[in-house]
């Protein structure tokens, strides 16, 4: 017993040293990040994984997959599987595609199956290992963050409480739950703050290009998320001074600026492609109303982003505090954080201006963490003032019952509900009780209440908001394999498909409903991508040019080709997926095989991958035409954007004068629809409906009036989903076609409230023009084109002399095009698809992709990388001649 008794002085004295050694800082931060995972990893234990339900498998767990089949086989610039095809550094910068904790990941993961300590990765493997790459980030922000509080001046005590609430903030998990790649930035910024001190301080600006270097190669997004910190960072340090022996602020202005040109230069090979495929893409500008304050959050009792701990409350309602000038710093600085993390306008800021998100918040922590660091020193002193230390209780209790009065959606009606009402209980009796009796002590336990309720909150955080009490709001291995995500019958049908295809270019028509990355996931070339970042003129080939209606109106992703027979003839779109009973099948696909509840048919009318032209239709021309009279000029011909048209264009009436409009348990006058039933809407009764006609082509504007919830459009057999008023997600698209087969009548019907619908169409297909196109084409030998990553070539001996060819390849910036070895030009063809002339007889094509102004930027970062070398190694040589000289120097 009296051994044990003199441990605990031992200890103290430990833990209040100035600093602790290597080991024991990697244990106590490794122990934390542990602990702070806890949930999680009961959860790992069940077969439940650590991602979100909606993005975690829709995005993350797809794109991981998809790179490493990509990177390990060699290919580094362009996916053919993804959606109709895309640049790697373009559309998937923005997530894996140049994050250093990935590609570490892929790195060790590839060694383990080199060695065959694991099987080939899967989707399950990625979705299994989050956890463990969570565990390992999370240890490793914590020692950068309590190596960043040492630089400030902080003991190791202090400095390591600082950054358990900077590191386990609940920002961290929901990152890491829902889209994976943000959490990288909380390490990112911390280099950026360690690289400015040490300009503030005099000292070399090299860590500072390094951290601007990986900032910018990791991920451009949260590049200009911590650049936009790090200089709100610096004026705060310039407003706020520690001391008086830094650099004067126009000498670190100069640093930062060549830090920045150093580090931009340096990582331009990725960086510069990233940002052009941001550019390069195409999401509606967001139109609502952003106020400037609004109560997003509660950061006290309910925070679903942030969580401002007690004690930190308390320190920050303490005058006598403010006397230390680190404390002052990181208080005002809190203070101004928490107050603008309630400004929706400040989240467009960090958003680029665009739907105001909340990602910036852990700035907001990482204050947190300093000013409750620069406290715990002077807590003890709070026992002289006891006034002052009642007073910031008293303050601190008025801001919770504000908080708790406010707050609409708060309600505590199990004890686990009010976790961090508890937690702030227990911080504040703690600190309270340790200043007022334990003075010389106050700190210590002040720290361990602190910490302690820092990693147990996030593990109530995890269960009650990042999952959802109930099993069916968790991923597991059960939801993987059932038929929401990859079912057993998909697969199997997805098998006998492959098997019977010899056309490797051949692409499948099926998605799980709202999983527009089903074809990543079950390993097919598909007709469906959802991602942040893509292609624009694509977007604009469904949603403006062609009016492809996808099933569903959401911005960042494009799927099916909405039943329309021609366009799956002209983009290869052989096989098409549904479920048994699906009425909507695409004219001229016939069944081939059915696995279960899925059925699975052939297109007959299917076009080679190469087509030659020499009819020219230009997008002008056809700007106000119907999108039956587009397909049909794509079927003759090839569509450019700039040149001289030789052909007329296609004729497609109108036969909208033919319908009688018959409203349906509904209202209709001067375009607006009123339903009054649970469903209704509108018939559209066709006369002398011509006999050949197969398909029609409806056309309308609808947009619901105060809809305060999306709702589900039926045209016929067709069934596409509407996004509610207000949704940031909205494509704003709201002029619609729909293709149903022909019938005498087609029945709109929607669930009940107002409408505004009016402008209709009606266009008859009898697909005529394709089965002439296709017997043409069928009379030759098609080219077999051989397309893998970023190469596609093939041969064609051009017998008719005709003067263009077209391929379903996306049109995009990279590529480069030789005919018979001579560099040609390329051109957008079909509004989003690859062209070219062709030369007379035998052409031997090749194409080769690579982000754009690759090479130049290469260079250029070889040539940043070795100049920033060479001036470190002579300073380094400088330092090493001067230094003698320096210590033999009697003045």
């Amino acid at each position: 017993m009296q051994k044990a008794r003199s441990y605990i002085p031992n200890l103290l004295n430990f833990l209040q040293a100035d600093r602790w050694p290597n080991a024991a800082l990697f244990f106590f931060c490794l122990l934390a990040a542990v602990l702070s995972h806890m949930f999680f990893i009961s959860e790992w234990f069940e077969g439940r994984y650590m991602t979100g339900m909606n993005d975690g498998l829709s995005q993350m767990q797809p794109f991981k997959q998809l790179l490493y089949e990509q990177y390990t086989s060699g290919e580094f610039f362009y996916s053919p599987d993804f959606g109709f095809g895309g640049g790697t550094y373009t559309q998937l910068g923005y997530y894996f595609a140049t994050s250093i904790f990935f590609l570490i990941t892929m790195l060790v993961t590839y060694i383990l199956e080199s060695l065959g300590l694991i099987g080939a990765p899967d989707i399950f493997y990625w979705a299994d290992i989050i956890l463990i790459v969570s565990i390992i980030r999370l240890t490793g922000i914590l020692i950068l963050a309590s190596c960043y509080f040492r630089v400030l001046g902080m003991k190791a005590l202090p400095a390591f409480t600082g950054a358990v609430i900077y590191g386990t903030s609940i920002i961290y998990f929901r990152h890491v739950t829902y889209w994976e790649f943000f959490a990288d930035s909380m390490l990112w910024l911390l280099l950026l703050l360690i690289g400015i001190e040490r300009i503030m301080r005099g000292k070399g600006v090299g860590l500072f290009i390094g951290a601007v270097s990986i900032s910018l190669f990791d991920n451009f997004y949260f590049a200009y998320v911590n650049f936009l910190l790090s200089g709100v960072y610096v004026l705060f340090r310039w407003i706020f001074p520690f001391d008086g022996n830094g650099r004067a602020k126009l000498i670190q202005l100069k640093h930062y600026i060549i830090g920045l040109a150093a580090g931009f230069c340096i990582s331009g090979f990725s960086f510069f492609p990233a940002v052009y495929g941001y550019l390069n893409n195409y999401r509606p500008a967001y139109e609502d109303h952003i106020p400037a304050f609004e109560f997003i959050d509660n950061l006290l009792l309910n925070g679903r982003i942030v969580y401002l701990p007690a004690f930190v409350l308390i320190c920050l309602l303490a005058k006598p505090l403010y006397r230390n000038r680190h404390f002052r710093f990181f208080a005002v600085m809190t203070i101004v954080l928490s107050i603008l993390h309630f400004s929706p306008f400040i989240g467009s800021l960090f958003n680029g201006f665009s739907a105001p998100q909340y990602r910036w918040e852990y700035m907001l922590s990482l204050a947190a963490g300093g000013a409750a660091g620069a406290a715990l020193p002077l807590a003890g002193r709070l026992k002289l003032l006891p006034l002052a230390s009642a007073g910031a209780g008293a303050g601190a209790a008025l801001f919770y019952i504000l908080f708790y009065h406010f707050d609409p959606k708060l309600e505590f009606e199990e004890v686990q509900d009010a976790y961090m009402a508890i937690a702030a209980f227990i911080s504040a009796a703690v600190f309270l009780l340790g200043a007022a009796f334990f003075r010389k002590k106050a700190g210590v336990l002040v720290s361990a209440a602190v910490i302690l309720t820092s990693v147990l909150i996030p593990n109530f955080y995890q269960e009650e908001r990042l999952t959802v009490t109930g099993t069916e709001y968790r991923v597991s291995k059960e939801f993987m394999n059932s038929r929401d995500y990859n079912g057993a019958d998909q697969q199997e049908l997805i098998r006998l498909v492959q098997e019977g295809n010899d056309d490797p270019l051949a692409r499948i028509d099926w998605m799980i409903p709202l999983r527009n990355n089903t074809p990543i996931v079950q390993d097919f070339k598909g007709m469906s991508v959802y991602s942040s970042i893509l292609n624009k003129e694509l977007l604009w080939f469904y949603l403006r040019d062609l009016e492809i209606d996808m099933g569903r109106d959401s911005v960042s992703r494009y799927a099916s080709l909405g039943d329309r027979a021609n366009l799956y003839s002209i983009l290869m779109g052989k096989y098409y997926i549904a479920e048994k009973g699906d009425a909507s099948i695409p004219y001229g696909f016939k069944r081939i095989a059915s696995a279960g509840g899925y059925e699975a048919y052939e297109n007959e009318n299917l076009l080679p991958f190469v087509r030659t032209a020499d009819s020219v239709y230009l997008e002008k021309d056809l700007k106000g035409s119907s999108p039956a009279a587009k397909e049909q000029a794509m079927l003759k011909g090839i569509v450019l954007e700039k040149g001289k048209a030789n052909a007329p264009i296609p004729d497609s009436r109108n036969l909208i004068s033919q319908a009688e409009f018959k409203p349906v348990n509904a209202e209709y006058a001067g375009g607006k629809l009123k339903v009054s039933g649970e469903e209704g809407g509108i018939d559209l009764l066709i006369s002398e409906r011509n006999p050949s006609a197969k398909d029609y082509l409806v056309g309308f504007n609808i947009d619901g009036i105060n809809n305060k919830e999306e709702f589900i459009l039926e045209v016929n057999e067709f069934q596409t989903i509407r996004k509610e008023e207000g949704s940031i997600y909205r494509t704003g698209v709201d002029d619609l076609i729909i293709r149903v087969k022909a019938a005498d009548r087609i029945s709109l019907r929607m669930p009940k409230g107002e409408y505004h619908l009016k402008d209709f169409k009606l266009y008859e297909e009898t697909f005529e023009v394709l089965e002439s196109v296709k017997k043409e084409e069928h009379r030759h030998v098609p080219p077999e084109a051989e397309w893998s990553g970023n190469r596609l070539s093939f041969e064609l001996q051009n017998e008719g002399g005709e003067h263009y060819a077209i391929i379903p390849l996306p049109f995009e910036k990279g590529w480069r095009l030789k005919i018979n070895g001579e560099e040609e030009e390329l051109l957008k063809a079909n509004y989003a698809f690859t062209g070219f002339r062709l030369q007379e007889g035998q052409n031997r094509i090749e194409l080769v992709y690579y982000p754009p102004y690759f090479f130049q930027l290469l260079a250029l970062s070889i040539a940043a990388i070795s100049i920033c070398l060479a001036a470190l190694f002579k300073k380094s040589r400088h330092m090493s001649v001067r230094q003698p000289i320096e210590k033999g120097d009697p003045r």
